[in-house]
């Protein structure tokens, strides 16, 4: 092949990438897979805020159903005139592949990560009223409680295939306690079911137990992750008393595998600028949440690694969604 050939086949095969690729000069939308109020849409209006001064106007659109698959798969499938991200979370690229049999997109391969956002806790939490009337205050407290009443008690989690879900069946299998579940259509459904009495406890993210916490509706036995959380210093970590129980709740910014290398490093430079600067961190330190600094490779590496976790944890606990 001549040298003029070369370079021919050399400008269509980059112009065929380009046109494949995610057009960065379009308006800028972040899609939310989950309803609006809750962390992540929270945290990607605190995001988008931050970053319109170099990116421009920033719209966040929620897009919930599915577990959060139907915001992700928009994503992953958008068309290659648009502009589109998605605030991405445990559950949409590391949990819900392993759950569902036909699952419309490859969390790894129709992804580029950009910035993880936040890693959270789940904490443990039970009815104030109820524990004390049950002699529960500590974590230890509640696997005695279980294990004197076998399938006695019901745990509530956001849904079936829900973090809260995960960590509670984690929970039995360590502690070889016995309860039921009691799925609910979100976060908030599964804390009100708990303020009523109608389960013993959920695991719930931090930022939206937190309120209640507070109030002190709710009693914090412990953190999922390994070390105790600022938000509630006085909270253990369950792993002091649940040897091996370590889970978090994590979310970060995702564009579309076709987004060029150039824009997904500038898009990661303004977003991870509006998570540090001061306002941003005031307004995420009021959700008790620190901002992250795992960008672009580091950041992918992470999603990579949780993805193999939460196949052996769900295969092992043989969670099913048809």
């Amino acid at each position: 092949m001549s040298l003029r050939s070369t370079l021919f086949s050399v400008c269509i095969a980059c112009m065929a990438t380009a046109a494949l690729a995610q057009n960065a000069s379009a308006p800028l939308t972040i899609v939310v897979p989950y309803p609006a109020g809750g962390p992540l849409d929270i945290s990607a209006r605190i995001v988008a805020e931050g970053a319109s001064a170099q990116l421009g106007t920033i719209t966040v659109e929620n897009k919930p159903g599915a577990g959060g698959g139907t915001g992700a798969n928009q994503v992953a499938k958008s068309p290659k005139t648009s502009n589109q991200l998605v605030m991405g979370a445990v559950a949409t690229h590391a949990v819900n592949p392993w759950l569902y049999k036909n699952f419309p997109y490859n969390a790894i391969k129709d992804f580029k990560p950009i910035a993880l956002v936040a890693r959270t806790p789940n904490v443990l939490v039970v009815n104030a009223q109820q524990a004390a009337t049950l002699g529960i205050k500590t974590t230890t407290d509640l696997v005695q409680y279980l294990k004197k009443n076998p399938d006695q008690a019901k745990y509530g989690s956001g849904g079936n295939g829900s973090i809260g879900h995960i960590s509670a069946e984690m929970f039995k299998s360590l502690t070889n306690t016995k309860m039921g579940h009691t799925p609910f259509q979100g976060s908030k459904p599964a804390l009100a079911a708990l303020e009523s009495g109608q389960v013993l406890m959920v695991f719930d993210n931090l930022a939206s137990a937190l309120p209640q916490i507070q109030s002190g509706k709710l009693l914090a036995l412990g953190v999922t992750t390994l070390s105790r959380n600022e938000a509630l210093p006085n909270v253990p970590s369950i792993n002091d008393s649940v040897q091996g129980f370590n889970v978090s709740t994590w979310f970060g910014l995702f564009a579309p595998a076709s987004l060029p290398d150039e824009d997904a490093r500038r898009y990661a430079t303004a977003f991870t600028a509006a998570m540090h600067s001061p306002a941003g961190k005031e307004k995420f330190k009021k959700m008790g949440i620190t901002p992250e600094e795992l960008t672009l490779d580091g950041f992918a590496q992470f999603v990579r690694s949780e993805y193999s976790k939460y196949e052996f944890l769900i295969r092992a606990a043989k969670i099913k969604i048809e």
